[in-house]
């Protein structure tokens, strides 16, 4: 059996060449051995740059190296599900970036190729792989800030570039699927449950179409998550996590940073001024190189994939929901029949 896993990644979107592939060339686990671009040159400067051996002009002959076990999947929203399933059909296992597909329907098609192919299928939300996380979760789960009541948050940057894909409706752009997601999961993953319900509005640029504000309302029955998501708002983002007796605040959630320590402070609601709360802080670590390292391992020992199908499926499921609910102006059940 292999040390460690020889990864493939498919085009040479920034979030690749600059956060997960010199990330996970640092892991225990994985080795970054190909990399692939319909541009030819893109990709042998992408490769030379990171020290990657091999470089592909196209998806398929990366694809056909049998050299590489696993893909890396960084492409536009819109080609994520059909080059994971050919990924999948060449024997390959596949790490998607976020969100995994644009529909519950595809993430069923997506579950149906892995089990047809026997690959491992996983979504890269590589928050649920950080210490911070983890933390925060124990922390909820032990009862020590009472019953969880409420998850606030928010996450924005400012992008108003027609060029970026982040801004076109085709490639499934928009705030929601782009960073609004991350809320979703973060929420599910505390509570443990799914939402009964979602309400929501969303504010669409009148030039890009896409959903430049989008805030939800998430009901867990009992217990609820709110936040505010945008493409068009000044950078920022934070949580902030409610119960009975207490209460914690992750003050960088989702970018963490792989330089310096991440840290969340645990509040015991003695007063609004937080007499009492405390800081714990997290030595440095990179949540795209643990990411990585746990995808390997469940290919190489049969550990179980940090984000597998199985809960994108109601993930995607609730992004579905927030939208048909801005439509609608109503509440919306998440459907997972879709």
């Amino acid at each position: 059996m292999p040390k460690a896993i020889r990864w493939g990644v498919l085009g040479v979107a920034h979030i690749a060449v600059k956060k997960v592939i010199p990330a996970m060339q640092r892991g225990s686990l994985t080795e970054v051995v190909a990399l692939a671009s319909r541009d030819a040159k893109k990709a042998e400067a992408a490769a030379a740059q990171l020290g990657i051996p091999r470089a592909y002009s196209s998806y398929e002959d990366l694809l056909g190296d049998p050299r590489v076990d696993a893909i890396y999947n960084p492409l536009p929203n819109h080609l994520h599900v059909p080059w994971s399933i050919r990924a999948a059909e060449a024997g390959k296992h596949v790490l998607c970036e976020k969100p995994i597909a644009l529909t519950v329907a595809e993430v069923k098609e997506l579950g149906e190729t892995r089990d047809r192919t026997g690959v491992e299928i996983g979504e890269a939300f590589m928050v649920r792989t950080h210490p911070q996380w983890l933390r925060a979760r124990q922390i909820v789960d032990s009862g020590e800030i009472g019953e969880l009541r409420s998850v606030v948050g928010a996450f924005s940057y400012y992008n108003v570039d027609a060029r970026n894909i982040r801004n076109v409706p085709e490639y499934g752009g928009g705030a929601l699927l782009d960073i609004g997601c991350y809320p979703v999961t973060i929420s599910r993953f505390l509570f443990r449950r799914e939402p009964a319900r979602v309400s929501a509005v969303i504010e669409r640029d009148a030039a890009l179409g896409t959903d430049c504000l989008t805030s939800a309302l998430l009901d867990f029955s009992p217990g609820q998550a709110v936040f505010t998501s945008s493409t068009q708002m000044v950078p920022y983002q934070s949580v902030q996590i409610f119960g009975t007796r207490g209460r914690i605040e992750v003050p960088i959630p989702f970018n963490a940073p792989p330089d310096k320590p991440c840290r969340i402070v645990i509040d015991p609601g003695k007063d609004v001024f937080g007499t009492g709360a405390r800081v714990e802080e997290f030595p440095v670590c990179d949540q795209y190189t643990i990411q990585g390292d746990l995808f390997s391992k469940a290919i190489l020992e049969g550990a179980p994939v940090p984000v597998p199908l199985e809960d994108s499926l109601p993930n995607t499921a609730v992004l579905e929901a927030i939208f048909r609910a801005a439509k609608s102006g109503k509440w919306e059940s998440p459907r997972l029949e879709g």
